[in-house]
């Protein structure tokens, strides 16, 4: 978009605010009183500014409002989950203009239904889709980066609900979660923490001095390819502590250990934790087993990365029902880290995916400026 500087400038802190006076703008961009004027009236004839209301000074004088226009747009962000898919549309201020639900099969639908409930006319920037395997291809630059390869037949069966001409970037959902849970969520305040995924499968996000770690090739906290086991008796295999410790597998040791005298089989997570939390004996046991494995890798996690603080989240991590065996389990093989659960519950990826999506929305309007995450 062909913008001067200045203007470039403005809307960069009018869309990090939302609404301001020409003061405020000002004083964001370090520029002076007659520049924002200027810079103001280029953006309204643009529709990127229009003003919103007016203020009252404490000398009884009034203040014009600004907010975005409707040029400014919107940005998509889609969570393709394990078993659903989230979908949010947001301005480039950051604010929710429209979100959907639906399970993995739905996930064109939930898509259109969102694009459907955006308003119309604005502009699409740019759509940020969260998969669970990405190795960025670009490796020019820092932080988290969008991918050229194809993410699957379930991105692909998505795909085609995305509007053609539109920027689309792929980003690794464990990652996503990370930024939701530093901006919004449990880690707030802390600049270095580990963001540790259990559910169906296994990641870690990583972040350093505020900043997601994405790695040489994209694929920083991939913890599936720790070596497991290591025994004298059995080889390692690629992607055999994931398989021991999502979901699926912690279902089938429940059904092992399960007894006929002890009622019906949970065929569920949730149904698992919620016997546990009744007291129920052997899905105690179950569930303390599980912890004991998580705050091994913890151990792990903690071993390289001493980053303070662990929140754990994902299908299986979230329930609080871990948080003692996982502490203590941790607190025996390394050294003190906090550990907590997430807040941020299901939503935490598409909130990350969100926050990226108005970054890489803004940027296409001031021009190439770095985005930040």
């Amino acid at each position: 978009m062909n913008l001067s500087e200045s203007a470039r400038a403005v809307f960069a802190v009018l869309a990090q605010e939302g609404t301001a006076t020409r003061p405020q703008l000002a004083a964001g961009a370090g520029l002076s009183k007659p520049t924002v004027s200027s810079a103001v009236a280029e953006l309204e004839r643009a529709e990127l500014a229009a003003r919103s209301g007016t203020v009252s000074g404490g000398t009884g004088r009034s203040a014009a409002v600004y907010g975005l226009g409707p040029a400014a747009g919107a940005v998509l962000a889609v969570d393709l989950g394990p078993s659903h898919t989230r979908v949010r549309g947001c301005a480039l201020d950051g604010s929710l203009l429209a979100q959907g639900t639906g399970s993995r099969e739905e996930s064109a639908d939930t898509v259109r239904a969102t694009l459907d409930a955006l308003p119309a006319g604005a502009p699409l920037r740019t759509i940020v889709v969260a998969v669970g395997d990405v190795a960025a291809q670009d490796r020019r630059g820092a932080g988290m980066r969008p991918a050229t390869a194809k993410a699957g037949p379930v991105y692909d069966a998505m795909a085609v609900a995305l509007p053609p001409g539109v920027p689309v970037h792929l980003e690794n959902n464990v990652n996503c979660a990370a930024l939701a849970e530093l901006h919004e969520g449990a880690a707030r305040g802390r600049d270095t923490f580990g963001y540790l995924r259990v559910g169906v499968g296994i990641g870690l996000g990583i972040v350093v001095g505020g900043h997601v770690l994405s790695g040489a090739n994209g694929a920083a906290g991939e913890v599936a390819r720790l070596p497991y086991p290591w025994s004298d008796s059995r080889e390692p295999r690629q992607e055999a502590l994931e398989e021991h410790m999502g979901s699926r597998s912690l279902l089938r040791r429940t059904a092992d250990a399960w007894q006929s005298a002890a009622g019906p089989c949970p065929r569920t997570v949730k149904r698992l934790f919620a016997l546990a939390d009744e007291g129920h004996a052997t899905a105690l046991a179950v569930v303390e087993r599980h912890a004991a494995d998580i705050g091994r890798l913890a151990a792990a996690v903690t071993a390289v990365l001493d980053p303070g603080l662990l929140v754990l989240g994902g299908g299986t991590g979230a329930y609080p029902q871990l948080l003692s065996g996982v502490r203590a389990e941790l607190a025996r093989l390394s050294w003190p880290t906090e550990v907590v659960s997430s807040m941020l519950g299901d939503t935490g990826t598409v909130a990350g995916a969100s926050r990226l999506a108005v970054a890489h929305g803004r940027q296409t309007v001031t021009d190439g400026r770095q985005v930040k995450h």
